[in-house]
Formats: C-alpha cells, sequence, structure tokens
C-alpha cells in the first residue's frame, strides 16, 4: 500500500509539470502580437519567443537525459524550475530594457521547459506501467497541460485588449502567475518522495557499444515526426490569432478584431485538446498509439484543407468563455477558423502516441533517447516561423496553412510505415 500510495504522488507531481510546461510555453504565441507592435515585428519575427523557446530544446535535450542519469529525475526536475524562475523575470524585464532581452528570457525558459518535458514524458510512461497504460497515463497528463494552455489564452486575451496598442507590461500579471507556479512546484517538488525508476547499471567495458538509440529506424523517423508536429500543434493556434487580431488593411490582412474576444476564441483550440486528451485517457488502454496517430493525422489534414479553402465570407458563431462573468460570449468568424479550432481534438493525443511510438523497445537507450527527443521539439521553432514567412510572402494566413498540412501528412507517414521496428535484433538490456 505504502509503495502505491508513493507512485501515486510521483504521478501527481509529473501531472503538475505537465501543467506548467503548458501555461509557460503557451506564453509565447500571445506575446507574439505584443512583440509585433511595441516592436514592430514581422509575422516572422514577431514568433521570436516560440523561436527562443524551442530552440533551447536544441541545445539543452541531450544534456538534459544526461542530467536524468546523473542525478536523477527529482534533482533535474528541481534543477529546472530553479532556471525556469530565472527566466521568467528577464522576460517581465525586457518591456523596458528591449527585445534582445525578450529573446534572451524565452531562451532560459526553453531551458527549463525541456528539462521538465525530458522528466515528465518517460515518468509518466514508467509510472504508468509502459505500452498502453503508460500512453494513457501521458494523455491523462494532457488533460492538465490543456487546461493550463486554455488558461493562458483567456487570461493574455483580457490583458492585451487592443492588440495595436499591445506593450509587455500588459503581460505584468501573466508573468507573475508563471513565476509563482514555478516558485510553487519548486517547494512541493522538494518535499514530495519520488520513487526514482531504476537507472541501468554501467558496465565498464574496453569495448565501446557499438549500438545507440540512433541505431532504430523508428527512432530517427519518430524524433523527426516529433519536429514536424509543432508545425500543427504550435502554427494551427498563432496564426488563429494573428489572422483575426491583424487589421484589415495589414500587409498580412485579419479581421481586425479585440484581441480580448479572440483570446477566448483561441482558448476553445486548447479546450478542444482538453476534451481531446480526455477521450485519449479513457481509451488510452485500449487503443494503440498507432491506431491513434493514424485517426488523428488524417482528421487533421481533412480539416485544415477544408479550412484552407472554405469561403471566407461564410460566417459561423463560435463559443468562448467569459470566465469574469461565468458566461458564454459568441462571436462571428469564417468556418475555416472553426475547423482549424477543431484540430486541437486531433494534436491532443498526437505527443504521447508518438513518443510512445518512437521509444518503444529501446530498453537501455530510452533515457538518453528521451532527451534526444525533445532536442527535436526546436522544430516547433522552425516550423511556426516557416509558417510566417510564407504569410508574409503570399500575404495570406490562409495559405499559410499548407505548412500543417504538410506537417500532419508525414506524421500519417510515420504512424503507417515509420513506426515499425525493424531493429529488433539489437540488444537493449
Amino acid at each position: 500500500m505504502a509503495t502505491k500510495a508513493k507512485q501515486w504522488g510521483a504521478i501527481i507531481v509529473m501531472i503538475g509539470l505537465f501543467a506548467m510546461i503548458a501555461f509557460v510555453t503557451n506564453l509565447c504565441s500571445p506575446m507574439a502580437v505584443i512583440v509585433k507592435n511595441q516592436f514592430g515585428a514581422s509575422n516572422f519575427l514577431s514568433q521570436i519567443g516560440n523561436y527562443g523557446n524551442f530552440i533551447a530544446y536544441l541545445v539543452m535535450g541531450i544534456p538534459s537525459g544526461m542530467l536524468i542519469k546523473k542525478f536523477g529525475y527529482k534533482k533535474t526536475s528541481l534543477i529546472a524550475l530553479a532556471v525556469g524562475i530565472i527566466g521568467i523575470l528577464v522576460q517581465w524585464a525586457s518591456g523596458s530594457v528591449g527585445f534582445g532581452l525578450y529573446l534572451l528570457g524565452a531562451f532560459i525558459s526553453g531551458f527549463c521547459m525541456c528539462m521538465l518535458n525530458t522528466v515528465v514524458n518517460p515518468m509518466l510512461n514508467i509510472l504508468g506501467g509502459g505500452g498502453n497504460k503508460g500512453n494513457q497515463l501521458i494523455q491523462i497528463g494532457g488533460v492538465f497541460n490543456s487546461a493550463a494552455a486554455v488558461a493562458v489564452y483567456i487570461l493574455m486575451g483580457a490583458l492585451i485588449g487592443d492588440a495595436t496598442k499591445a506593450r509587455i507590461s500588459d503581460a505584468t500579471p501573466a508573468l507573475l502567475i508563471a513565476l509563482s507556479i514555478f516558485v510553487i512546484g519548486f517547494i512541493i517538488i522538494l518535499f514530495t518522495k519520488i520513487e526514482e525508476p531504476a537507472q541501468p547499471v554501467e558496465v565498464k567495458s574496453e569495448v565501446k557499444d557499438k549500438y545507440s538509440a540512433f541505431s532504430f529506424r523508428h527512432f530517427k523517423l519518430g524524433i523527426l515526426a516529433i519536429f514536424l508536429y509543432g508545425g500543427i500543434e504550435v502554427g494551427t493556434p498563432t496564426y488563429i490569432m494573428q489572422y483575426l487580431t491583424s487589421p484589415e488593411t495589414a500587409a498580412t490582412p485579419g479581421l481586425g478584431m479585440d484581441a480580448g474576444i479572440v483570446g477566448l476564441i483561441v482558448a476553445v483550440y486548447w479546450l478542444m485538446m482538453l476534451i481531446g486528451r480526455f477521450i485519449g485517457g479513457a481509451i488510452g488502454s485500449k487503443v494503440s498509439s498507432k491506431t491513434m496517430t493514424v485517426v488523428v493525422s488524417t482528421a487533421s489534414i481533412l480539416l485544415v484543407l477544408f479550412g484552407m479553402f472554405a469561403p471566407t465570407s461564410l460566417m459561423v458563431n463560435v463559443p468562448g468563455i467569459d470566465w469574469a462573468n461565468l458566461s458564454i460570449i459568441w462571436a462571428r468568424v469564417p468556418v475555416g477558423i472553426f475547423a482549424f479550432i477543431l484540430v486541437g481534438l486531433c494534436t491532443s493525443v498526437m505527443w504521447g502516441s508518438i513518443f510512445n511510438l518512437a521509444t518503444e523497445g529501446l530498453g537501455k537507450y530510452t533515457a538518453i533517447a528521451s532527451g534526444a527527443f525533445m532536442t527535436m521539439v526546436f522544430g516547433f521553432a522552425i516550423m511556426v516561423g516557416l509558417q510566417g514567412a510564407v504569410a508574409d510572402w503570399t500575404g495570406s494566413y490562409m495559405t499559410s496553412y499548407i505548412v500543417v498540412v504538410a506537417c500532419a501528412a508525414y506524421i500519417l507517414f510515420y504512424a503507417l510505415i515509420g513506426s515499425k521496428n525493424v531493429n529488433k535484433d539489437i540488444p537493449v538490456e
């Protein structure tokens, strides 16, 4: 009974970290609206926060795996949270210092997010017993991840208001909340007993291991899938917000809607992710990661294509929740935007499913593989930047969604063909 209690304590802590990751990471997209106004940035440059945040994964991914191997999951998470506190403070100070300091703060925060992700994903998979059960626990953790993302967009939309007047100082309450979350998280984890999974004992040998995680084809193709996945998860809501808040007279025209209303609308995308993760958590023990990935990648392709080519004159009412008054608000947007919002149902289970497919059967290579897996999160920055560049080049946010379609198409290929382990002859004990 004591062992089970300890295990559930660890699970709760890891799920809490999942929520923290989402809150801080998702600050970057609404902050892009502020950066675009305060510093006069293009669509490409306005995503500088996302670039700094996600490119940090390239630098810190493998070192994170090494930290876990040396210090364990608990100490690594404490180091991560201390780094996160510094990152938030730097971002807050950038409002009065300048563009460069904001980028530095986002980069430092990215270090934190990378380390936390490297801890959370394998821990939840291990605590769940691996396989479908491990996938189920990751999806449940994802529910809280999505809930935090919903909260960020609602909060930031309310703080920004008129996008043409937005300043970094407007985001101070959100940054202080993020800072408080990290401090509280640090204290809780410091005093929580976490039963560390046993690390493989290294047997010193003069013969160097000729294999690694990169010896497995399905792992190499899997980290590419995660690289591209960011183009779907982050690119879809980011450019919904840019499109709806951009003035009709801008170089890349939009609908010129109030950011407060748009924040409530975009939050529905993350609410869809929340719902999808509830469903994923409920069926995760019965449905394989492969089946999940095939279904959601196919649906993403169809929804985004519909959103791109649906007549902009065809409008629908999209609900949002006014949390201040506990009431539902309705805003008229093109039907294609609603299709983009529904993509959240699809992205909800992609991360966990791809992670499980990519690391299945790696055995002793799993810890380092998890770190290498995290390095590919810098693809989130590359793909979001590429979509922004396409929007700048074509003058159309709708056309830029071809990047999202291409990303979803590769993930479908990976689920159907690339995820098969063809290297079962490699010893993993």
